[in-house]
């Protein structure tokens, strides 16, 4: 086998501001649904993994939080947890999508990143394609050149698949030589109960007003087949908020807001596990918790 031809595998993480398209990239990368997404900013808040399987290559995709000024305890430890991923992998993709003017934010991550570019390769990627013209795609991709020197710069589309094999192939090419890290067939390492929060959180964030998502955690508090029943699942899960204000706005009028999270969220762990599932939803109020070290820890941050 000659270098051309060896197996590659290792790690890569999209940066960049929230809702900049990082984990609808990371999803379509891997083929099937391990980050969730929302138009509500920050709504990544685990660095999940995604696995990639070529012949050639393993590229395990780091999805992270937005990098953001941080307000609350729980945004430090975001950000925190994002400089950790960086310092972790063997090549950095740096989002900004065509249809945002390149801005403070981005100029501040990028700042970030050149420290890291010393020694791991960063990839400039315009994401959203598909939003905007080609014209203002070219412009995006000038713009971005100006705010620091990139090992390769490439304009993508997750939603339409505009360029993703190539993106995929720009990553695998900054990889080091390397066995498979993961058996095949693994598209997460992930533990379920993780990702079923995860789904139910998702669900739980559509349609809420913006102040919300932020405040808004989930944990599953027991998962077990149905006795006599090895064609059912029954998931306990509670949702957190901070106010019993926000306890009202999840529940909705009647519990109908609860049940439409419901049946959403089934519908996608049923899609998860390949099994029927019978969800037990309950909304718990844990005052400032974003704020509270305890309670942070008790949900898993």
């Amino acid at each position: 086998m000659t270098s051309e031809d060896a197996h590659r595998s290792g790690f890569a993480c999209f940066v960049g501001r929230p809702n900049a398209g990082k984990s609808t990239l990371t999803n379509r990368l891997v083929g099937t649904k391990v980050a969730i997404t929302s138009s509500k900013p920050q709504t990544t808040r685990h660095a999940i993994r995604g696995i990639v399987h070529r012949p050639d290559a393993q590229l395990i995709i780091v999805d992270t939080p937005g990098l953001h000024r941080p307000r609350t305890l729980l945004g430090r430890r975001l950000n925190d947890l994002v400089y950790e991923t960086w310092s972790e992998v063997d090549v950095v993709g740096f989002c900004v999508p065509a249809d945002e003017k390149v801005g403070p934010g981005d100029r501040f991550i990028a700042e970030q990143l050149k420290k890291v570019a010393r020694r791991t390769p960063v990839v400039g990627i315009v994401t959203k394609t598909d939003l905007v013209p080609k014209q203002q795609v070219a412009e995006q991709l000038l713009a971005l050149q100006e705010v620091m020197d990139f090992a390769e710069l490439i304009p993508v589309s997750a939603k339409d698949s505009f360029q993703v094999d190539e993106l995929s192939d720009v990553l695998v090419s900054q990889l080091p030589e390397g066995p498979q890290l993961y058996p095949d067939g693994e598209l997460t390492d992930e533990p379920e109960s993780t990702l079923i929060a995860e789904l139910i959180r998702e669900a739980a964030l559509e349609g809420v007003r913006d102040e919300l998502p932020h405040s808004l955690a989930v944990t599953v508090e027991e998962m077990t087949t149905r006795e006599g029943r090895d064609d059912l699942i029954d998931v306990h899960a509670l949702i957190y908020v901070e106010r019993s204000s926000q306890k009202a706005i999840v529940i909705g009028r009647g519990g109908e807001r609860l049940r439409t999270v419901g049946s959403q969220a089934r519908r996608q762990i049923q899609a998860l596990l390949g099994s029927k599932i019978y969800l037990d939803l309950h909304v718990k109020i844990a005052k400032d918790w974003q704020r509270d070290p305890r309670q942070l820890r008790k949900l898993g941050f």
